[in-house]
């Protein structure tokens, strides 16, 4: 509220009664009535479908400098939603009521605006809210940024000169395919992404949503993950989802982090592997030919 506009009209008063100038014709002597009242300040909202040079975690005001998406940027808000049912005098955090119904409509309204599911590819989402200054003012909004990753085992975003939307509509180089894994044991060390043409070992078949559960209760189970998986494999090489599917191909699964799972994210990466063979082509729709029981 700018309150020295105040200050400056009541001076000019006061200066016109000094010089002994009488009162205008029309008017009714008296100031107070004659004021518009003034409007409720209105707390900021950032806009949607702009870029941002760095990513932001809290939606500082002083940091907020968005660019045009055909400069230099790494982060891109596609959508802002408000939060219209949380109380409190801090923004929600992670695994909070508040988070899983921002997350869940960035979600949504990312999958809508790219084309496609951001998790089948080098797409990572973050969910910005105000600051806690701004949100005790009265801030409600939360951004909706999404930015493009280096990869699966480097999850670094990466400086792009064009917008993300529709992206995924078409066919994409951001979308995983093929993979040679590096392996120690029964652990993934990286997983480096290669043409579906050339040699590899692994390729990338959907998602599959693992039910409500805790973190620590997934993490105790993965062999539901590795069975969840199978399901995607099958519906992918369009082969019989039975017993002996994991005669066929091997599962490697990539779970979101435990942020991630706290605030909503069910969605776990599956990917085919051949343990024994590898393979020169994508096995998409393929049949039992292409994978067949070993």
């Amino acid at each position: 509220m700018r309150r020295w506009l105040t200050g400056v009209a009541l001076g000019a008063v006061v200066a016109l009664a000094a010089t002994g100038c009488t009162r205008p014709a029309g008017t009714d002597g008296d100031l107070v009535d004659d004021w518009a009242s003034m409007a409720v300040p209105a707390s900021f909202t950032p806009d949607s479908g702009t870029c941002h040079r760095r990513p932001q975690e809290v939606g500082y005001l002083s940091a907020y400098a968005p660019v045009d998406c055909a400069e230099p940027h790494q982060a891109e808000t596609l959508h802002v939603g408000t939060l219209t049912d949380v109380t409190g005098n801090r923004p929600p955090e992670v695994g909070s009521e508040g988070m899983r119904v921002a997350f869940g409509e960035c979600d949504r309204q990312v999958r809508r605006i790219m084309g496609g599911d951001w998790r089948a590819a080098r797409i990572g989402l973050t969910v910005v809210l105000p600051s806690p200054p701004a949100w005790a003012g009265g801030a409600r909004w939360f951004r909706c940024d999404v930015h493009e990753l280096r990869g699966l085992d480097t999850p670094v975003p990466v400086r792009r000169t064009a917008s993300l939307t529709g992206v995924l509509d078409k066919a994409s180089p951001l979308r995983h395919g093929c993979f040679n894994a590096r392996t120690e044991g029964d652990e993934v060390i990286e997983m480096v992404a290669v043409e579906c043409t050339a040699r590899h070992r692994a390729e990338f078949v959907g998602l599959w949503q693992a039910p409500e559960s805790t973190w620590s209760e997934f993490l105790e189970n993965p062999a539901r993950a590795h069975r969840g998986c199978r399901g995607a494999i099958a519906r992918y090489a369009k082969v019989p989802d039975d017993g002996n599917l994991q005669f066929r191909v091997g599962t490697i699964f990539y779970h979101p982090a435990e942020g991630e799972w706290r605030s909503g994210n069910r969605s776990v990466k599956c990917f085919l592997w051949m343990s024994d063979r590898t393979l020169t082509r994508s096995v998409k729709g393929a049949g039992t030919r292409a994978l067949p029981i070993t």
